[in-house]
């Protein structure tokens, strides 16, 4: 009896086996499942936030451009000297938001949602002297934020909808001190209505507490009339972005611009024009940009360049006139550009006429620049011509039966003879005429090149 119930137990425990192990596998892949999930999610959050780091010129860059990022990382390199976060989701700056980077030398943050900066938020940041701040959100501020950057030289705060009122006086009683020359330029007032468009930089500071008085924004006591707000001005600050690492550019691409930018930044290494419908280019309008070395004025509508339109711009090294409508150079307009290497022509209507001589010529004359694209559209005879090809067939040879019949002197073949013929004629007359003083034979065949 015994042995009996000891063969059932037996037979029941190896049936109830394989469904041990079964249960026991699936839950081994649905752990594999999850630990695969969570490896995924951990990738793809890793290359949510992964940023660029790379060294120029001895100094350790990070950048996180575009990553869509709140806030800043804990496991990010503490040893960089410049950090990138322009374009990003950024709402607040948080006390010793930076802390860690004791060694940071800029930080960008134009572009985000910022509307609001703790006293603290730049504690640390002891070797910081650019702070990039515009196209966000912000009113007010006071002065207690840079407190911690003795070394700010460069401060970008414009593109913000500035409240000035009492609470912004320290802040601009700041940035207007004589030597604070590079912080907070271009920054206007979006309220009140009187002062709007007004930038901080110019604006009374005595004047920004008065609604706080008894009866301080009354004229008289009689409760006088606004003066009319000012109109801002739409100028490259308020409608390009302005970046300054790895160095100072300018992007006004895609703007819907018409014509060049009013006060354009003096310090811009490098302006993207592109993608608008500037039609026309006026003396002088680059005037201040002395530092700038590149200019991209590609894919607008330009038909007219005049002289001196790149007046000032003694360092440009490349130009890119490409996707225009431009069919000759004005005389003279190159004539500042000294130190140009490149200049890009392609996909503009040139006409091979007298009129392109002197872009042709310019060229000739300054055979360290490199420059394509300048093939012949118009007239139908020469198009697909390289417009060099053109001007040679100018200068060319002119056909024998073209050529205009000249008197020819003694020093020319067959002209000896004929004048001997005719004193020969002369001499058979009764009386011969007065002697002709002979005049040195000033005939000469000069080919215009």
């Amino acid at each position: 009896m015994r042995v009996l119930l000891a063969l059932l137990l037996l037979l029941l425990l190896r049936s109830a086996e394989p469904r041990r192990r079964q249960r026991s596998g699936a839950g081994e892949e649905a752990a594999r499942g999850r630990v695969r999930g969570r490896g995924r999610a951990g990738v793809n959050r890793r290359q949510t936030t992964q940023c660029k780091e790379y060294e120029e010129a001895g100094e350790k860059y990070l950048d996180c451009q575009d990553r869509q990022l709140t806030t800043v990382m804990q496991d990010w390199p503490t040893d960089i000297h410049h950090l990138l976060l322009a374009r990003n989701k950024i709402q607040i700056l948080r006390d010793n938001m930076f802390s860690q980077f004791t060694q940071l030398k800029s930080l960008d943050l134009q572009q985000n949602h910022i509307s609001l900066v703790e006293e603290r938020a730049f504690s640390g940041l002891s070797q910081l002297n650019t702070l990039l701040l515009q196209h966000n959100s912000l009113k007010s501020a006071s002065e207690e934020v840079l407190l911690p950057l003795p070394r700010l030289t460069y401060l970008r705060i414009y593109d913000n909808p500035w409240h000035c009122h009492c609470s912004l006086d320290s802040l601009i009683r700041t940035i207007q001190v004589p030597s604070n020359r590079n912080l907070g330029n271009y920054a206007k007032c979006a309220e009140p209505l009187s002062m709007k468009g007004q930038k901080l930089k110019n604006i009374n500071v005595d004047t920004l507490c008065v609604d706080s008085r008894p009866g301080g924004d009354r004229q008289g006591g009689g409760g006088g009339q606004r003066p009319p707000p000012i109109r801002p001005k739409m100028d490259a600050t308020s409608m390009c972005y302005t970046y300054m690492l790895p160095r100072p550019h300018l992007d006004c691409s895609n703007k819907d611009l018409k014509s060049i930018p009013t006060d354009l930044p003096s310090d811009i290494v490098k302006m993207d024009l592109s993608r608008n419908t500037i039609k026309h280019l006026r003396p002088k309008q680059f005037l201040l940009s002395k530092d700038l070395k590149q200019l991209n004025l590609s894919n607008n509508s330009l038909q007219k360049i005049e002289t001196a339109a790149f007046a000032g711009l003694l360092y440009l090294r490349e130009m890119d006139l490409s996707n225009n409508s431009l069919q000759y150079f004005q005389y003279g307009v190159l004539e500042d550009l000294y130190f140009l290497r490149k200049l890009s022509l392609e996909h503009n209507p040139w006409v091979c006429d007298y009129s392109i001589h002197y872009l042709v010529y310019w060229l000739k004359h300054h055979p360290g620049v490199s420059y394509s694209g300048l093939v012949c559209s118009y007239p139908p005879e020469f198009r697909g011509w390289r417009v060099e090809d053109y001007v040679k067939t100018y200068n060319g040879e002119c056909p024998k039966d073209k050529q205009t019949n000249l008197e020819i002197g003694p020093g020319v073949p067959g002209g000896e003879n004929e004048a001997q013929e005719v004193v020969g004629e002369t001499e058979g007359q009764g009386e011969l005429p007065q002697p002709i003083q002979e005049k040195p034979n000033t005939i000469e065949i000069i080919r215009l090149n």
